[in-house]
């Protein structure tokens, strides 16, 4: 077992910074690709490279000088990491997956044609030949209309209840859309697995999104479900990583339907925002785990070692400029409060600026204490 592989990582925000920070504690010579030395990982890896994680050559080049290629954002290069998988590179996730799994369209299809269950939907060359579908009567109101690419942290997606919302909210490009589910709560399960096809599953988190961003605002560990489906959708996570042939970590969300379905919403091949609360919940953090599975070492417990929620930070509407956390003091006196700011350098209205962890003895403990945190912290601009 080797702790002297040279790691790259496509991507220098905040998911970067924190698996440099869990590659810290083993001395892992972690590399980043991004646009900017000011980026959250810039200070947290012995080395990063300056560079475009979306251009060939740039992926190319780091590539070729790291030991294992991995992500922390899916809108990387493909051609290039086919390329270097090619070259005998170790790629994690492998490409061929990313490619479907960055593409929603074909992350929907690749469900259905393994029977997992999922909304029905179908797939619109433009927003032109949606809205011609709708005029048809082919697909009712209320829908969920994704863009097939280039969608994340709530972008890229609008439900549409009414003729009046195809004036306003329809989505230009290459489209889904999607029956909207009749939910009764949203679910995440990050999933692990390592080149010896060992499998791991975090416990099932529930989320609750902001209705304005559509990110996730607060997320609670264990979530309230019993335990027949808690252990189907462990089993269902599992399942999907499989099937798509992945090291690393894979993020399923998953909807639970009032009529007590498990459907799967969506996929992330990487660290994911709803995994943050592991660092201090849990025996293993998620980030420690996806190295795990990229360096095909042995998975580590992912045990609840107490219950937590997980508050985002956003920024404040209204406020747009160098970040100010108002309110951090009160915060960090609060016993079982963690905050972490990702570092970056403006903040604002939406954008993800930090999160909160929030452990306890109990649920209800948590929750209070996460609900006390939306109402004390805020991300606001410097005068």
């Amino acid at each position: 077992m080797k702790i002297d592989q040279k790691t790259g990582i496509l991507g220098g925000g905040q998911l970067g910074k924190m698996l440099a920070l869990a590659a810290g504690k083993w001395h892992l010579p972690l590399w980043a690709l991004d646009a900017d030395a000011n980026f959250p990982a810039a200070p947290y890896v012995p080395r990063f490279v300056e560079g475009d994680f979306k251009n060939k050559e740039d992926v190319l080049a780091f590539g070729r000088e790291v030991d294992v290629l991995t992500i922390e954002i899916e809108h990387v290069n493909i051609e290039a990491l086919h390329q270097l998988e090619a070259e005998g590179k170790r790629i994690h996730p492998r490409p061929g997956a990313l490619e479907i799994i960055k593409d929603k369209g074909r992350q929907k299809q690749f469900f259905a044609d393994h029977g997992f269950p999922t909304a029905p939907f179908t797939v619109f060359e433009d927003e032109k030949a949606l809205l011609r579908a709708v005029e048809a009567g082919e697909v009712a109101f209320p829908f969920v209309q994704k863009t097939t690419t280039a969608g994340y942290d709530g972008r890229g997606v609008s439900i549409i209840r009414s003729v009046e919302d195809l004036e306003t909210r329809l989505l230009e490009g290459t489209c889904l859309a999607e029956e909207l589910a009749p939910i009764d709560k949203e679910l995440a399960v990050i999933a692990a697995r390592n080149e010896r096809g060992e499998l791991a599953a975090f416990p099932a988190v529930e989320m609750v999104f902001n209705p304005d961003a559509n990110l996730v605002e607060l997320l609670l560990c264990p979530a309230q479900i019993s335990p027949a489906v808690e252990a189907a959708a462990e089993n269902l996570a599992k399942a999907v990583i499989e099937a798509f042939d992945l090291c690393g970590l894979l993020a399923v969300e998953l909807f639970l339907t009032q009529t007590g379905e498990i459907w799967v919403n969506e996929v992330a091949p990487r660290p994911h925002n709803s995994g943050h609360h592991t660092i201090e919940a849990c025996v293993t953090s998620q980030f420690e785990q996806h190295l795990r599975g990229v360096l095909n070492w042995p998975l580590g417990s992912t045990e609840l070692v107490r219950p937590a929620a997980m508050v985002n930070l956003l920024g404040a509407e209204g406020y747009e400029g160098a970040p100010v956390f108002e309110g951090l003091e009160e915060c960090l006196r609060t016993p079982g409060v963690y905050v972490h700011n990702y570092g970056k350098t403006t903040t604002k209205p939406f954008r993800k600026m930090g999160h909160v962890t929030v452990v306890g003895e109990s649920v209800q403990e948590v929750l209070h204490k996460a609900h006390w945190v939306k109402d004390h912290l805020r991300v606001i601009a410097a005068s």
